[in-house]
């Protein structure tokens, strides 16, 4: 018999501008701790001095994480022009330094190169596995290693401020799996100078922004309180990338069995993956066929 997990049933969304200092994951045991809930993950790891936006999923909400995830993502980002570190940010040694200083012109010029589909190699220190190691654990023991290049599809990067020669501020629109610290090191390279990240925000994911997240201070003060239930957002925000459907009442019974349910008519095309909808609330995720979702995550709201 499995055993029953403690604290409260809760689904929905609580989405935190995270402080510098925390990491993700202490972020998520702090919410979970702060409701008492019984599960919750974030969509989207943020560097522990990085700031912003940190969607923390709970309960049926954890089903929609993906689609975060997935989402596009924007960062506003200071770059240190003159110096490269081991990190790539501002907590690394300084490993290699320049006298050059481009001007904003030239910068912007740069970041052309950046935007679209770009083949971008992660930070040494970062979460990437190698033979099953953390790359951050190899890096940390003076091991230099070989990472590969992955694909990133960059919506935007622009220069929107340069506060004085040695600095510049950037934004970085993208998609799954982009590391500001490697744009950083990447364009300094590009532009002869080094650079290196100095600070990191997180402005949206997805649907959520940093103008209606929860900040740190309200959450310490209403941790353990019923006032905080307030801020839970429903589990449907989760799934805005995707076209909205809504099922027949003996649609939503076979769904949340798993089954293939009968949705009223649409006008998306057939095989679309969309959610399915009975009063309200998700009932299922899957793909549109004659007239029916064929689900593969199912909802228990």
């Amino acid at each position: 018999m499995a055993r029953k997990r403690k604290g409260r049933d809760l689904s929905g969304w609580l989405v935190i501008d995270k402080p510098a200092g925390h990491t993700s994951t202490a972020v998520v045991n702090k919410v979970r701790w702060a409701l008492q809930a019984q599960k919750a993950g974030h969509a989207g790891t943020l560097d522990p001095e990085a700031t912003g936006v940190l969607a923390v999923a709970l309960g049926e909400a954890t089903k929609t994480v993906p689609f975060i995830t997935d989402a596009l993502k924007a960062y506003d980002f200071t770059i240190a022009l003159g110096a490269a570190t081991n990190t790539d940010d501002a907590e690394g040694e300084v490993i290699r330094e320049s006298d050059l200083r481009p001007g904003s012109a030239q910068i912007s010029e740069a970041l052309h190169a950046f935007v679209g589909e770009i083949e971008q190699v992660p930070p040494q220190f970062s979460a990437v596995k190698i033979d099953g190691q953390r790359a951050y654990k190899r890096a940390r023991d003076g091991e230099e290693m070989e990472l590969q290049a992955r694909p990133l599809w960059v919506e935007e990067l622009t220069l929107i401020d340069r506060p004085d020669p040695d600095h510049a501020v950037l934004r970085l629109v993208c998609g799954k799996g982009g590391y500001v610290r490697s744009i950083a090191r990447d364009l300094g390279n590009a532009l002869g100078c080094y650079a290196h990240v100095t600070t990191l925000r997180r402005i949206w994911s997805g649907p959520f922004d940093t103008e209606t997240a929860l900040d740190w201070a309200t959450l310490e003060e209403l941790a353990q309180t019923e006032a905080l239930d307030a801020y839970i957002r429903p589990v449907a925000e989760g799934l805005s990338e995707l076209d909205e459907v809504r099922a027949t009442p003996e649609g939503a019974v076979r769904l949340r069995n798993g089954n293939p349910g009968m949705v009223y008519p649409s006008d998306l095309e057939y095989g679309t993956e969309c959610w399915a909808s009975f009063e309200g609330k998700p009932v299922a995720v899957g793909r549109l066929k004659a007239g029916e979702i064929h689900p593969s995550r199912v909802f228990n709201l």
